[in-house]
């Protein structure tokens, strides 16, 4: 039984009760604290960078190959990573170029209008039937060759183009021409050669050699 008077009591209890009160309030203010420091980070914190998304190869793709969505994957990069002349839509289009895994899609590796934007001034970006097959597939995209016409009826050769850079080459199972001669390259040629390179390509035995340039 406890034998202190009520007096004693009372003032146990108070004390018992400040001292309940005091706890609370440090660890209600601890909180506060806590709360305040978090949102001063916060605020001073810079803002995430923002980024684009591009999209991009999953696997090395070959030349002439016509581009499936499973081909590409989207992947977020800093805005200007992202290349000037990438193509927004390729899915459908056919590379003119290989292209390794990771890599942007741009319009130089399409065969289409863009083909020839990386070539200088004076060129023209032209489809050429050379005579032999086999001779075109031993050609890739960046090659430098001279074109050679050969006049079946007089036996005589001549030089059509030289330094012209092959551009695409198309998959032969692909070009939907399987009834003509020969195999399709696209080339930049010297817009002066144009005229003269397409006419022989009708009727003269077209050819090349590597330049050496």
């Amino acid at each position: 039984m406890d034998s202190r008077s009520p007096l004693h009591r009372l003032r146990d209890a108070r004390d018992h009760v400040r001292r309940r009160v005091l706890r609370r309030r440090r660890l209600i203010a601890a909180l506060l604290l806590g709360v305040g420091a978090a949102v001063a980070v916060r605020s001073v914190a810079p803002p995430p960078p923002s980024t684009a998304t591009l999209l991009v190869a999953a696997r090395d793709l070959p030349a002439g190959r016509e581009v499936a969505a499973g081909d590409l994957v989207p992947v977020e990069v800093p805005p200007d990573a992202v290349p000037e002349r990438v193509a927004r839509d390729p899915v459908g289009r056919r590379l003119a170029a290989p292209v390794r895994a990771g890599e942007a899609v741009t319009d130089v590796r399409l065969v289409g209008p863009g083909l020839g934007a990386a070539q200088p001034a004076g060129t023209v970006t032209v489809p050429i039937r050379l005579s032999d097959a086999g001779q075109v597939a031993l050609l890739t995209p960046g090659d430098r060759i001279d074109l050679l016409g050969t006049d079946p009826q007089a036996g005589t050769t001549g030089a059509l183009a030289h330094d012209a850079t092959v551009l695409a080459v198309p998959d032969a199972a692909s070009a939907a021409d399987g009834a003509l001669p020969g195999r399709l390259v696209v080339l930049a040629l010297d817009s002066g050669a144009v005229y003269h390179v397409t006419s022989a390509s009708a009727a003269e035995y077209v050819t090349y050699t590597w330049s050496r340039s």
